[in-house]
């Protein structure tokens, strides 16, 4: 059952390691590996997050916050980018067990997509994040970004 602490050990500083598509919808597409580093702040107690990731390759900067909702029992990831200055639909799930799962719906290149987010592999000092989209509502899955995290050297786990 998730609570308002499942994102605690994201709290800090990250260096994560990319593999993403070139083309999202594009199972033959090439995958392009870079660096970044990651910040994420803890809010309400825990049951928000934010974090702040920095992509020099692409030239980007991205956003994350994290709600938890009490009453649903479920998390809102919510995603903006310094490209677009827009907040792109969120994606809602949960964690059970070591594996967290978040769904929504968006847009990509002019097409409806079912987005999923899964959080892995989490300890004090690694966490994988996958995004994988679906054109047939979630029938079948496209991998196709994922980071690596591992805590910052010289940084405490919280």
């Amino acid at each position: 059952m998730s609570t308002a602490h499942d994102f605690d050990f994201f709290h800090g500083d990250w260096d994560a390691h990319h593999r993403r598509r070139t083309d999202f919808l594009d199972p033959d597409s090439d995958w392009e590996e870079f660096p970044s580093t990651s910040r994420c702040w803890s809010l309400f107690d825990g049951a928000a997050n934010i974090d702040e990731i920095d992509m020099p390759h692409l030239g980007a900067k991205g956003l994350t916050l994290r709600l938890f909702d009490h009453e649903t029992g479920l998390w809102s990831l919510n995603w903006s980018s310094n490209r677009s200055g827009k907040l792109f639909p969120p994606v809602f799930g949960r964690f059970e067990g070591e594996r967290g799962e978040f769904y929504g719906d968006d847009t990509h290149d002019g097409k409806d997509v079912r987005v999923r987010f899964v959080w892995s592999g989490v300890s004090a000092t690694t966490a994988r994040w996958e995004q994988a989209f679906s054109l047939d509502g979630g029938e079948s899955w496209l991998t196709n970004w994922v980071m690596e995290f591992t805590r910052a050297s010289g940084t405490p786990a919280r």
